[in-house]
């Protein structure tokens, strides 16, 4: 009984969520396609007269992919150690440290992107950092999980044997971690390459600045060339981190 109300509450949630932002008005999707019709015939068939000019930001989309993943997970990793409650010091430091993991996490990537625009000016380096910060919060969030979910047996044992708390977390923590701790790590970098195309936006560089310069000055042809690219690289990016799970079971 319980668990049909449930249900019907959270169908009653969804239609109505459906109906305040016009998903369920067939009138706004009429109205829509003379557009629809009209973008597709400017963006068919794609435009590659530039693509030489479309490997460097490509390039420099993967890399700040590659560096903010690193920057977020040498800092997820102390912090996660504090936002676990069977690793944290005390319960102020697990509050506190819980607290900056949600303030990360609740700053979108593009408004990080722009602020350390403003800071450090345009190119890829504001793009790292704000791929990097941002992932701390739900990576630091994934390790913090998967290190309370591990055996407490090893830990109690190390305890007792007289280990320190450095030594209790180098054997008998992230051992039986690291798999999750590997899979979170790659997810996010797959993530991560998809969020550094958007923050071209706001100046951060890569394949992002010259998708949205076509868009800028309607070029959609290109637009679309661009976003094949984008979808060929990102392809490319899950199928390398997929195999990489595979190497790590």
């Amino acid at each position: 009984m319980k668990r049909g109300v449930a249900i019907l509450l959270v169908a009653i949630l969804i239609v109505a969520a459906m109906t305040l932002t016009g998903l369920l008005d067939p009138r706004r999707f009429a109205d829509a396609w003379p557009a629809i019709k009209q973008l597709s015939s400017e963006m068919f068939p794609p435009d590659f007269k530039r693509y030489q000019s479309w490997l460097r930001p490509l390039a420099d989309t993967l890399a700040m992919s590659v560096a903010g993943t690193a920057l977020a997970v040498a800092l997820s990793l102390p912090l996660a150690l504090f936002a676990a409650h069977n690793t944290t010091p005390n319960r102020i430091v697990y509050q506190a440290t819980r607290a900056v993991l949600n303030l990360l996490r609740s700053i979108p990537e593009l408004i990080m992107g722009i602020l350390f625009v403003a800071m450090v000016g345009f190119g890829a380096l504001p793009g790292v950092l704000a791929v990097g910060l941002h992932s701390v919060g739900m990576i630091g969030k994934f390790f913090a999980e998967s290190i309370e979910h591990v055996d407490p047996k090893p830990i109690e044992a190390a305890r007792a044997a007289g280990a320190s708390q450095f030594q209790v977390i180098w054997h008998a923590v992230l051992p039986q971690a690291m798999p999750q701790l590997a899979d979170t790590t790659i997810y996010r970098w797959e993530y991560n390459f998809r969020a550094s195309t958007v923050l071209g936006a706001v100046g951060a560089g890569g394949i992002g600045f010259e998708l949205i310069a076509a868009l800028r000055v309607l070029e959609y042809a290109q637009v679309s060339a661009i976003l094949i690219c984008i979808l060929i690289c990102v392809t490319i990016v899950d199928g390398i981190g997929a195999s990489l799970r595979n190497y790590l079971k």
